[in-house]
């Protein structure tokens, strides 16, 4: 029987917040499959590592709060940041009331200035590039805000991901930007293992003199404790540092391969809730429960959305530039 270090009521927190996140991407899988959705991408599978990263984030907007440069597997991160999984939703079905790009964009794509949250793009890997930007900015600014980007393991083969980390390295001048890979050994349909000559990812950044971790982004507790270690790290001494959490991709890559589910994958909802059970933490009786709850709440929410307003055609250049309204000529 595994033994937590974090208390229990933390445990069950991150519990609800997976479960949440797991029925909310499956959710988004139904309405795709259902044609209430012109595409799904999501990151079902990285929920152990993901709330563990939300949870340590400082939520808030401006350059004293965490600037967050996201992919689009990133949904859990936004559940703990209180985000409504109904957004989520009005995003996949591209309804006018999607508050992350009024109903122009993919799904998970999410963007919020209020938060800090960069809006996420379908160009791989261009958040790294961002991020250099939120770094110096916080640099020049000398408070506690941290700049925090995530990204796939295929994307690290784009000039992005090279960009930062020789731009938040440079000694003397370094920026307090925490570089996450989720790698899960697969692009789009390419595997990892013939695409990647070093051993590991994260032996990249210490070719720059960079803090690193290697860690099991299936595990909980492993995934905390190593968020916790390295966001306080870049906070105090104002410097990168590098994670690598090894995930899994239960639903593949996108609707573009099918999101089936994954059986040969670790499912690491599944893996924690037996361990949770097993320390007498839940009762499958709750676990099951909470699951049953959410589903219920969400599948009437995907119907209500159903029914909402496409975005009219003279909306269509609104945003494109921060505070645009209309065509600009």
């Amino acid at each position: 029987m595994k033994k937590f270090k974090l208390e229990p009521q933390k445990l069950i927190q991150i519990h609800d917040l997976m479960v949440k996140s797991r029925v909310l991407e499956e959710r988004l899988i139904r309405m795709y499959k259902q044609n209430d959705g012109y595409f799904w991408i999501g990151g079902p599978g990285e929920e152990a590592f993901s709330v563990p990263l939300g949870l340590n984030i400082k939520k808030g907007q401006g350059l004293d709060f965490d600037f967050l440069h996201l992919h689009y597997r990133s949904s859990p991160i936004m559940m703990c940041l209180g985000a409504e999984p109904i957004d989520s939703m009005r995003q996949m079905k591209n309804v006018a009331s999607d508050p992350y790009s009024g109903g122009r964009n993919f799904a998970n794509h999410y963007s919020k200035r209020e938060w800090n949250v960069v809006p996420v793009t379908s160009t791989i890997e261009t958040q790294y590039a961002t991020a250099i930007g939120t770094g110096i900015a916080q640099t020049k600014k000398g408070c506690k805000g941290i700049t925090i980007v995530n990204g796939g393991d295929a994307g690290t083969a784009e000039g992005e991901f090279a960009s930062c980390l020789v731009w938040s390295s440079r000694p003397k001048s370094e920026l307090p930007i925490l570089m996450i890979v989720t790698n899960n050994e697969f692009g789009i349909s390419t595997p990892y293992q013939g695409q990647h000559g070093e051993k590991n990812i994260a032996d990249r950044a210490k070719a720059f003199g960079i803090k690193t971790m290697i860690i099991n982004g299936n595990d909980v507790e492993e995934s905390f404790m190593a968020v916790q270690e390295a966001t306080t790290y870049v906070r105090e001494t104002r410097k990168p540092c590098f994670i690598e959490a090894r995930v899994s991709r239960l639903y593949g890559h996108s609707s573009a391969t099918g999101c089936n589910f994954e059986t040969k994958e670790v499912d690491s909802l599944s893996t924690f809730e037996n361990e949770l059970e097993e320390a007498k933490v839940l009762t499958r009786k709750q676990m099951t429960d909470l699951r049953e709850k959410y589903n219920a709440e969400m599948l009437e929410q995907s119907k209500g959305v159903r029914h909402e307003a496409m975005p009219s055609g003279d909306t269509i250049y609104d945003h494109t530039y921060y505070g645009q309204k209309g065509r600009y000529w």
